[in-house]
């Protein structure tokens, strides 16, 4: 039962962000990948507010929201990926992207769980 809850969960979450990061790209005129940055930090702050409230419970809605969903709307590919690109034109970026996504992510769900307890 849980495989099919995280398969549901992240099949909802995959297209969550697909469908974040293209209104991102359609109406955020930046070259900079602020969609990936978006997901990834929400993600981190939603993860940190399921973890403050339910930290020892794994339940049907931990493997299908923390696992499934969440591990599938946050995304390390799309991150790693967009930062080679980036190194390849200016590293300045590349590096302000690397930074402010560890820092923001680890904020995020700092603060998702602090707000949740």
């Amino acid at each position: 039962m849980n495989i099919f809850l995280i398969g549901i969960g992240g099949g909802l979450g995959a297209i969550s962000r697909f469908f974040f990061t293209e209104v991102t790209l359609k109406y955020v005129p930046l070259s900079y990948p602020i969609g990936t940055l978006g997901v990834n930090v929400i993600g981190c702050f939603l993860i940190g507010v399921f973890i403050g409230y339910s930290m020892p419970v794994k339940d049907s809605s931990y493997y299908f929201f923390v696992i499934g969903f969440l591990g599938s709307f946050t995304t390390m590919s799309a991150f790693t990926h967009q930062t080679m690109l980036m190194f390849n034109s200016n590293i300045i970026v590349a590096s302000s992207y690397i930074i402010a996504t560890v820092v923001l992510s680890i904020a995020a769900t700092y603060f998702g769980t602090f707000i949740s307890r």
